[in-house]
């Protein structure tokens, strides 16, 4: 069955970088548009980015332009989410995401 498996969150203070990693497999990677979604405390989910099936096109939410980098390796059926200069309202849940399944998600906090 399709699987998606984030990881790579954790606390981090303002400024500093992650990177999440989404682990996909049952089902061909390769040929899928993949998003990344978070979801802040009290917040609605919300798009972060997304990247075509070879990785040529991507796309951002304005709040991260500039900060984050979505990338992917078709190889290792995985995708990446560089979060670098975070900022306190990065705060969330980050979910990888493609048609209509989802991974768990993992916990990014920002704070000093």
């Amino acid at each position: 069955q399709v699987q998606l498996v984030e990881s790579g969150g954790g606390l981090v203070q303002p400024g500093g970088s992650l990177r999440l990693s989404c682990a996909a497999s049952g089902f061909t990677f390769s040929t899928y548009w993949m998003w990344w979604y978070r979801q802040g405390p009290g917040k609605e989910r919300e798009l972060v980015a997304s990247i075509s099936q070879a990785g040529g096109s991507t796309n951002y939410a304005d709040s991260v332009k500039g900060r984050f980098t979505i990338s992917r390796d078709n190889a290792k059926n995985t995708m990446y989410l560089q979060m670098n200069s975070l900022k306190p309202e990065d705060t969330a849940v980050y979910y990888c995401n493609t048609a209509q399944y989802w991974g768990q998600g993992t916990q990014v906090t920002v704070s000093s």
